[in-house]
């Protein structure tokens, strides 16, 4: 199922993944844009001709799909007037692009009536291939390897737990949610994407972001790669994420899991939301 979608979401993000290797060894000039949060972030040609590629590449070959690319303009009644969107980030972690630390994706998610069902993640720089199929499984190819299924873990006590934490945007209130679980361990990682994927390898447990900043770009195929692995994936209050609205914010953060802890660390994390003065965000749509 999905066989078509799965093989040209992957071909696209191999090639995305070619010409944003191709500057990151050649150079690049940096911009900076307004985002769909009006902050300023940054941009480079990179983003822009992988956009391209993947977005000429999907409506070619489905012409009936909606399609949404962090850098393209959204046409939110068409996009919303379709069953199924296309959701592409064509590089998640552009400041770890322009830092030259690796941790970038191209990111490819499909999801149907707002939830996701298909989700390609690529990271160029570390050889990574990981993807998955709604009822399928997730799986990941290293550097050409045969393909291997990914696996959350199954880790419940808190304190058990390790952390894939950002590396490039630490925060105040990420040091007290850090001191409040009492983590065993903190992985410090660029994107969304990388950071959630290493719930799916085993190497974190758990992936709390609790800025409003993330976009549904961010988070719609790394979702179906967690989810396929067993893990969970919600707002910061334990709600579903949803793909079919106006607003691209995720203006709830995002709480990433093994998915066995999911319920324990939302409800871990309530107190420290009332302290913060987060309340759900209810959107108009």
């Amino acid at each position: 199922m999905l066989e078509k979608e799965l093989d040209a979401a992957i071909r696209l993000a191999r090639e995305a993944g070619t010409i944003v290797s191709r500057y990151y060894d050649e150079g690049f000039e940096t911009e900076e844009k307004v985002g769909a949060d009006s902050f300023s972030e940054p941009v480079t040609i990179a983003d822009r001709e992988a956009s391209r590629v993947i977005v000429e590449g999907l409506a070619a070959d489905f012409p009936e799909d909606g399609i949404l690319s962090e850098e393209e303009i959204d046409n939110i009644s068409l996009r919303r007037s379709k069953r199924r969107v296309w959701i592409i980030d064509p590089i998640d972690g552009t400041a770890g692009f322009v830092n030259h630390d690796g941790d970038f994706a191209v990111q490819i998610g499909l999801a149907e009536n707002g939830t996701p069902i298909l989700g390609v993640v690529f990271m160029p720089f570390h050889g990574i291939l990981n993807y998955a199929v709604r009822g399928s499984g997730a799986y990941s190819i290293l550097n050409g390897s045969p393909p291997r299924r990914l696996d959350s873990s199954s880790l419940m006590d808190l304190p058990s737990l390790g952390l894939a934490v950002s590396r490039n945007h630490p925060s105040p209130r990420m040091r007290q949610i850090i001191q409040h679980f009492g983590f065993r361990s903190c992985v410090r990682r660029g994107s969304v994407g990388l950071k959630v994927s290493l719930i799916a390898e085993r190497e974190a447990d758990v992936y709390i972001h609790p800025s409003p900043r993330t976009k549904i770009w961010d988070t719609c195929a790394p979702q179906i790669i967690l989810e396929e692995s067993g893990g969970r994936m919600t707002d910061l209050f334990g709600c579903e994420l949803r793909y079919d609205r106006a607003d691209l914010q995720n203006r709830n953060g995002i709480v990433a899991t093994n998915g066995a802890s999911h319920v324990a660390v939302v409800a871990h994390l309530e107190p420290l939301l009332r302290e913060f003065g987060r309340v759900p965000h209810s959107y108009s749509d």
